[in-house]
């Protein structure tokens, strides 16, 4: 890869660092951070009134990339993928992240400096959190329906499109809350797209485990066997007596990693939510 700087700026960020280093520039913006580790910071920055989402990679080194590699994943080297699948996801009609600017130099994998600019989506509440009272208190099942078959369609046209997420589970998905959500206006938004692959397909392989961590994430919110089939029915676009009898192994793998993703989400993370 060429080690010339790729940059790409929208207003206001094209007026305002006009004649600057958009690298030394981004470096400078100040604001509350949300998420730190070794070699990426995010944090949240307003410019001219408007908030906004800022993520910086440094870089994460040799080490990093072959303790991923060897562990059969594929290490997160910067800010480009979420760039291009907020990108692509805008051309599948998916809506995302609305990515402003977006900065890459470095030829050295394990240095390259890169960062990424949103929008901040306000006011919303993912869908984990909306969802999460649901087995005590049902919503109205035609805004229930009406948030399945969004989410299937979504899912459908990213997997289509040949994007596969890595990370698919109901807390990325952002539900607008102005105006307030309702069956004929609901505005979702899929975000978290660091991980995701972009080809000109979706294998099987990925979509399969992209659809487990979705069943997965939305098995405590209360839905029916009946929800779950409207779901699969928007998601292939097919009778369903045709799904149940072509898709037979991908159920049984969404029963098969439900169980595996319980026992890694007890093991990790259960003590420390108290959920």
């Amino acid at each position: 890869m060429s080690s010339l700087p790729v940059v790409h700026l929208d207003q206001p960020f094209q007026a305002l660092w006009a004649g600057q280093d958009p690298f030394a520039a981004v470096e400078a913006l100040e604001g509350k951070v949300v998420r730190a580790l070794d070699g990426r910071r995010t944090f949240r920055t307003e410019v001219a009134g408007r908030g906004y989402f800022v993520k910086i990679h440094r870089g994460v080194g040799w080490g990093e990339i072959f303790k991923n590699l060897l562990s059969a994943r594929l290490p997160v080297l910067g800010a480009d993928n979420e760039w291009l699948a907020a990108q692509r996801l805008a051309e599948l009609g998916v809506d995302s992240l609305h990515a402003v600017a977006f900065g890459q130099r470095g030829s050295n994998p394990a240095q390259r400096h890169s960062f990424v600019i949103t929008e901040e989506l306000t006011p919303i509440i993912n869908l984990d959190s909306f969802t999460r009272s649901w087995p005590q208190q049902p919503p109205q099942p035609v805004l229930k329906h009406a948030l399945i078959q969004r989410v299937a369609t979504m899912v459908r046209r990213m997997h289509e499109g040949g994007v596969n997420h890595r990370d698919l589970y109901i807390c990325h998905f952002l539900l607008q809350l102005d105006p307030a959500p309702s069956p004929t206006n609901l505005k979702l938004s899929l975000i978290d797209l660091h991980r995701a692959q972009i080809r000109s397909y979706t294998p099987r392989r990925w979509r399969d485990k992209d659809l487990a961590a979705l069943h997965f994430s939305s098995l405590a919110i209360g839905l029916t066997t009946r929800d779950r089939l409207r779901f699969l029915q928007t998601y292939f676009a097919r009778p369903l007596r045709e799904i149940l009898n072509m898709e037979a192994a991908l159920l049984g793998h969404l029963k098969k990693e439900s169980v595996r993703l319980l026992k890694r989400y007890q093991r990790k993370f259960a003590p420390e939510s108290g959920r």
